[in-house]
């Protein structure tokens, strides 16, 4: 180990706070997590049987289940106190909690009433943004007070760079979650605390199965030259790489995961 007082203090993984994590990615996350022997805080907004479900399923013991409506600021600030008494300390955040696309919740701008229009944007920033931003600063509080380095990943989204033409407040709110990871990474670089973001494309969750096993599911298949969308374990796969120690020198970046169906320049 380097004993170069420059380098970063080396953290482990061994207590993990994910937001979102009832079903999904999140959920994916924070069984990945618990395989390499971690313990983790899973968060839910409104659906603890879910929650419960997700930690019931979690390989080890000391997993804790956590609600917090993240649209309040305060609540948000007050779920990372809570995953820090839970597990006795925090060593990695995940944040995975939005409002994702649905049929009831599009909003393209031709077509969509104002009351309609701004509801969206409120709703999806509140939480999607400002939820994940407010649990970040939290977090770097703990981590930088701790000195122990630390680790912040983002769940973000292709449609950050493709756009969303249907439900453009959640593009929106995923480019300005990877530029808002990136600033945190070079203010947190002294600390030791990385902060990197995953964009995922399509994902075979439980919100995308209505329209995979419909009329639209070849096509979205299709997108990707591997014939397929992704799955929530290959996105949890990339999230525990980048919340490692090893992954420290890839702090500040925006991986893709989604299976070469959408290259940026």
């Amino acid at each position: 180990m380097s004993t170069d007082p420059h380098d970063p203090p080396p953290w482990t993984p061994e207590r993990v706070l994910v937001t979102g994590a009832s079903r999904g990615i999140g959920r994916a996350v924070a069984m990945a997590f618990a395989r390499t022997g971690a313990r983790v805080a899973v968060h839910y907004a409104t659906d603890e049987t879910a929650a419960a479900q997700t930690a019931a399923g979690l390989t080890g013991s000391g997993h804790a289940v956590l609600g917090a409506d993240l649209a309040d600021p305060q609540s948000a600030r007050a779920l990372v106190r809570r995953a820090v008494e839970a597990l006795g300390g925090l060593d990695v955040v995940v944040n995975n909690a939005a409002v994702g696309p649905t049929s009831e919740n599009a909003h393209p701008v031709v077509g969509t009433s104002f009351e309609h229009w701004t509801a969206q944007w409120r709703e999806v920033l509140d939480v999607g943004l400002l939820g994940a931003v407010h649990v970040a600063h939290a977090a770097a509080e703990h981590f930088v007070a701790a000195g122990q380095g630390g680790s912040i990943v983002n769940v973000g989204s292709r449609g950050a760079f493709r756009g969303e033409p249907d439900h453009p407040a959640y593009a929106a709110t995923k480019a300005a979650l990877h530029a808002a990871g990136q600033s945190l990474a070079v203010s947190l670089a002294p600390h030791g605390v990385s902060v990197t973001s995953v964009a995922p494309g399509v994902v075979s969750s439980e919100r995308q199965q209505g329209r995979l096993a419909g009329p639209d599911g070849d096509g979205l298949r299709a997108q990707s030259p591997f014939g397929r969308v992704g799955t929530p374990e290959d996105i949890a796969a990339a999230v525990l790489y980048l919340a490692s120690a090893p992954a420290v020198w890839s702090s500040g970046a925006v991986l893709d995961v989604n299976g070469a169906s959408y290259l940026r320049t």
